[in-house]
């Protein structure tokens, strides 16, 4: 198992050290957002490739993980098109000074590239894992449906908020997020937790620690933490939106 988790490994090392090069030759780090996603699917089909057939719980988690990251890499990449880098990148830049393009390559694309790897561990489970698909396989599918859709429609939302001149500096508070302030990330949560149920079922419960970890992100790291940090210097209303909303798991405001 040791060999085939690493081989994932590896992959992703690739693919960051080829996005490192882009962001190399463009000097723009924000490529790394493109690549998450892309980067924890990855794995999964080095896994796949390696085992002598390709089970009915597998194919469907290549299906639901490959529509995940497809989808994150392309919202990603539309987002950012035409756009400066991204601020938090910005800011290291200009705390690291001339040498931060070849440190960067460490400092965010393999660190980033090994993250991606932990989270992923549940796709390495469904891959080695045994057994029929039984009824915790429907579920797991449910809810991976379920937070995909939700992710996808938070960010609907939030594009089309932000297309409007007249909400420039504004404070999106409509739709799903008038429940949380992150439904993208409580969408992204309920994929991953998902993708854990599948390992469960083909009795990998030790790949626990990749959505824990990926949750441990969201909610203190590069996730909401990240994302309100300052944010009420540069939109005061948002304090009162903080006042009123859930931060994460969707709930009648206050």
């Amino acid at each position: 198992m040791i060999a085939i988790a690493l081989s994932g490994l590896a992959a992703i090392v690739v693919l960051m050290l080829v996005g490192w090069v882009v962001s190399f030759i463009k000097n723009d780090v924000s490529v790394v957002d493109i690549l998450w996603g892309p980067a924890c699917f990855i794995p999964a089909v080095v896994y796949a490739a390696q085992q002598p057939s390709v089970g009915p719980r597998m194919l469907l988690v290549l299906v639901l993980a490959g529509l995940w990251a497809l989808r994150l890499a392309g919202f990603v990449a539309w987002r950012n098109h035409g756009k400066p880098e991204d601020r938090r990148y910005a800011e290291m830049r200009e705390r690291n000074g001339a040498g931060w393009r070849w440190r960067s390559f460490f400092t965010v694309f393999l660190l980033q590239a090994t993250l991606a790897w932990i989270v992923s561990v549940p796709l390495l489970a469904v891959a080695i894992g045994t057994g029929p698909v039984f009824w915790l396989d429907y579920v797991a599918a449910l809810l991976v449906i379920f937070g995909l859709a939700f992710e996808t429609m938070a960010d609907l939302q939030m594009a089309a908020f932000q297309q409007r001149p007249k909400n420039s500096g504004g404070v999106m508070d409509q739709g799903l997020w008038r429940y949380s302030r992150h439904p993208n990330y409580f969408g992204e949560f309920c994929v991953w937790w998902g993708l854990f149920l599948f390992a469960v079922a083909a009795g990998g419960w030790w790949s626990v620690l990749g959505p824990a970890l990926l949750t441990f992100f969201l909610l203190k790291v590069s996730g909401i933490g990240l994302t309100e940090k300052g944010i009420t210097n540069r939109r005061p209303a948002y304090q009162a939106y903080i006042d009123k909303t859930s931060a994460f798991i969707p709930q009648r405001p206050k």
